[in-house]
Parts: structure tokens; sequence; C-alpha cells
């Protein structure tokens, strides 16, 4: 490593300094996204936020085919399986998505489900603001909404696998 190049960005978000988007059913509830690596200078792109998902919600079978994904989760209990495989979450679980893993998360327990996500090499970020409607930090929750009619079409345009195609 040359410490002659050039310095990479800096980036600290404080609680409530992030975008936000409520999220359609089923998943309900909120993401945010903390740091977009296209909005500063960065290596390698990616983006990073944090999602809730409400008891009894859930977010949908899907997959990922030029992404990886990693979670922590923060709060809350749950459900993820894995290409088919159940995996139990708490506080303190981290969870890895290689590509093209079909996953869903669904939250079983009694109280919210809270993780933050990192996503490479980034995009999941303009799929949560396509789909969901814009958050502001503090605000009461809207009552469950579809999601848009042309879903799929953004699902192809930014971070996710077509599972129609899968045999």
């Amino acid at each position: 490593m040359s410490f002659d190049a050039p310095q990479g960005d800096v980036r600290v978000v404080h609680e409530g300094g992030s975008r936000g988007y409520w999220q359609p059913v089923p998943a309900n509830g909120y993401a945010e996204v903390l740091i977009d690596s296209s909005e500063l200078q960065s290596v390698h792109p990616f983006s990073i936020g944090r999602q809730l998902v409400p008891p009894g919600a859930r977010v949908r079978l899907h997959a990922h085919d030029r992404a990886e994904e990693v979670f922590y989760i923060l709060k809350g209990s749950g459900t993820i399986e894995i290409d088919g495989q159940a995996h139990r979450v708490a506080p303190g679980s981290t969870v890895f998505f290689g590509h093209n893993r079909q996953h869903t998360i669904i939250n079983d327990g009694d109280e919210d489900l809270q993780w933050v996500w990192f996503f490479l090499p980034g995009g999941l970020e303009e799929f949560f603001a396509r789909i969901g409607r814009p958050r502001a930090a503090g605000e009461p929750a809207p009552a469950p909404f579809p999601r848009p009619a042309d879903v799929a079409t953004i699902e192809r345009a930014t971070v996710f696998a077509d599972l129609s195609a899968k045999p």
C-alpha cells in the first residue's frame, strides 16, 4: 500500500441523518440507507443500511445475481430461510448471503426485527427508493400499501435475480 496515494472519503452518519423509505407489503416497516458509495470516493462500490420489519411481516423470497449481502441483527428475532433451509436469528447474529442464494426474512417474533445490511457492490438503495415511500425519522408508520405494479421491472433494473426463470 502506498502512502503517496490520495486518501479516500470519510462519512459519519448520525441517527436521523440517513435516507429512509417506508416499505410496501409484505415487508411493511422501513429501510434506511446509511451510506451509499455512489455519493463518495470509494475503491469498491457498496451500500450499507438498516431495515426494520414488524411482527408478522416478512421480506419476500428473492436472490441477488450480481451482489453479495451481509446482515447483522440488532434487535428482535426471526427466521431467515436460505435456499429452503431455516436459520433462527437474534441480536448478534450475522448472516452472509453469497450471490444467487434465495432468501427470505420472516419476523415470527413478537417485536420488531431490525438489522444492518451491507450490500456489495451496492444498488439495494435504488430498489428501496423506487418501491418505497419517503420516510422521516420518528414519523408514524403509514397504513400498509401495495408494491408498485411494475415491481418486477424495478427488480430486474436494480439488484434482483429473476426467480421466475429458475427451474
